[in-house]
């Protein structure tokens, strides 16, 4: 395992043309701990992602900087930052559907995406695959190696796509609304398993989410964002309890009540 990683952005700007999207975003990752981004469509989450991840559209036009072992991630080479992006940095997005190629076993995917990135044999590789899906609890995972995306309902193929994330031992992990397309009970059980990797694997992870009750149980620190700007951020426990700005509060309002903190809970669940 690598070491613990701490990202860092700061000072992040992004204009596509003569419109600015992003306007100074700071946001720290630390290693082992799951970091909510919340706010809603539009607000500049996605976008400070995939500004993470160097995904953006060639014209966009960037300031700032993004740290990660003290290098500048915005001042690499195209060919270094795709080095990076999915195994230092991977991502999960918030369709699993659409992370996989319809024709194309898992297993296969699995496999070719590890022999890229870590060189294994084809053996290897398939066996890290069977461990990683075992690790995610995939159920039977030798026998899923051999089955299609369409054969696995929406929470299986979220936990796949996890254990795909994971595969190369990334350090820091991007979870654009992994939960969005899942109904209640099984984003319950994938939030628990983001939790339990971040903290397993030391990974930094980024939960992206337009809904803060995604966030209310599993993340340390909580950074709001609304039109390409951060106005809140903190520990998660004040930010929930204690909001200082008004558009904070009322995305705290637009909650049922029984996804409310209340004082008594524990910092840590």
């Amino acid at each position: 395992m690598s070491a613990p990683a701490h990202l860092h952005v700061r000072d992040l700007d992004v204009f596509l043309g003569a419109t600015e999207i992003l306007h100074g975003v700071n946001l720290t990752l630390p290693a082992g701990q799951i970091t909510g981004l919340a706010g809603e469509s539009g607000s500049g989450k996605s976008m400070t992602a995939l500004a993470i991840l160097g995904l953006l559209p060639d014209r966009a036009r960037l300031g700032g900087h993004i740290d990660l072992d003290g290098q500048n991630l915005l001042t690499l080479p195209p060919r270094q930052l795709a080095a990076i992006r999915g195994k230092t940095i991977a991502m999960i997005f918030q369709d699993p559907a659409g992370s996989f190629h319809p024709l194309l076993s898992i297993g296969t995917q699995l496999t070719d995406h590890v022999r890229h990135h870590l060189g294994l044999t084809r053996a290897a590789a398939r066996s890290r695959a069977a461990e990683l899906l075992d690790r995610v609890r995939v159920p039977e995972p030798a026998a899923a190696l051999g089955k299609y995306p369409h054969q696995f309902s929406g929470g299986q193929l979220q936990r796949i796509a996890i254990a795909s994330a994971i595969a190369c031992q990334p350090r820091v992990l991007l979870a654009d609304e992994p939960t969005t397309a899942l109904d209640v009970t099984v984003q319950a059980e994938i939030l628990r398993l983001l939790r339990e990797l971040s903290t397993e694997l030391g990974l930094a992870t980024l939960l992206i989410t337009h809904d803060l009750a995604v966030i209310s149980s599993v993340a340390t620190t909580v950074t709001i964002m609304q039109t390409g700007r951060v106005v809140e951020a903190g520990d998660r426990f004040q930010i929930l309890t204690q909001p200082q700005h008004p558009y904070t509060r009322s995305l705290i309002d637009a909650l049922p009540s029984r996804w409310h903190v209340r004082p008594e809970e524990d910092h840590g669940d």
